[in-house]
């Protein structure tokens, strides 16, 4: 599907975000980097270092809290992926922006969907990023490669369903990455990719 951009693109500019406020949340903004390799979409992810406050050695997309000198989340979004894979806001074709996730460690996430340059030569910030790799999309869009599993939801006593992608090259994406990740594949389904 080489018009996959386009597609994205027309489908998320009509889009209105829905903030969620079921608690108090810190605002944090992801790119969620798609690239075209020899003919196949894939997402870029990392994974953070263990030495970081937050998140530690967790498979994440690039980005961070909204900082004050963010005029938007779309703005942190792009400058965290700048500090932290070496890719330069002019060079993200930004598609849109989707709805946010707000997750049990209070945050809310708005993620923006963009196409970077490939192949490129990342600047990996080591303080902040052990590993980048990629994931075609029909191998995430392959509902046999994701399962649920139920933990105590740390705000009050009930379960939640975590979601989790079966390891792709040792990493395993999961908990509120891989719910942005199955919130944009279901986006894409909503415009005919598979």
């Amino acid at each position: 599907m080489k018009n996959l951009p386009q597609k994205i693109e027309f489908h998320l500019s009509g889009y209105s975000l829905k903030i969620q406020t079921e608690w108090d949340a810190r605002l944090a903004a992801v790119l969620i980097p798609l690239f075209l390799d020899d003919g196949i979409w894939h997402l870029l992810f990392t994974r953070r270092t263990d030495h970081l406050e937050s998140h530690q050695g967790q498979v994440s997309f690039p980005g961070g809290a909204v900082e004050l000198q963010d005029a938007t989340p779309q703005d942190a979004a792009l400058r965290e992926t700048e500090e932290e894979i070496g890719i330069p806001a002019h060079q993200v074709r930004v598609l849109g922006t989707l709805d946010p996730l707000l997750t049990v460690t209070r945050f809310q996430i708005i993620p923006t969907v963009g196409i970077i340059p490939w192949p490129t030569e990342l600047q990996i910030n080591r303080g902040e990023v052990a590993r980048v790799f990629s994931v075609p999309l029909d191998w995430l869009a392959d509902e046999r490669n994701v399962e649920v599993q139920q933990r105590d939801f740390p705000l009050g006593e009930r379960l939640i369903d975590v979601y989790y992608f079966k390891p792709y090259q040792g990493e395993i994406i999961w908990g509120a990455t891989a719910r942005l990740t199955l919130n944009f594949l279901s986006e894409l389904r909503s415009i005919g990719y598979k």
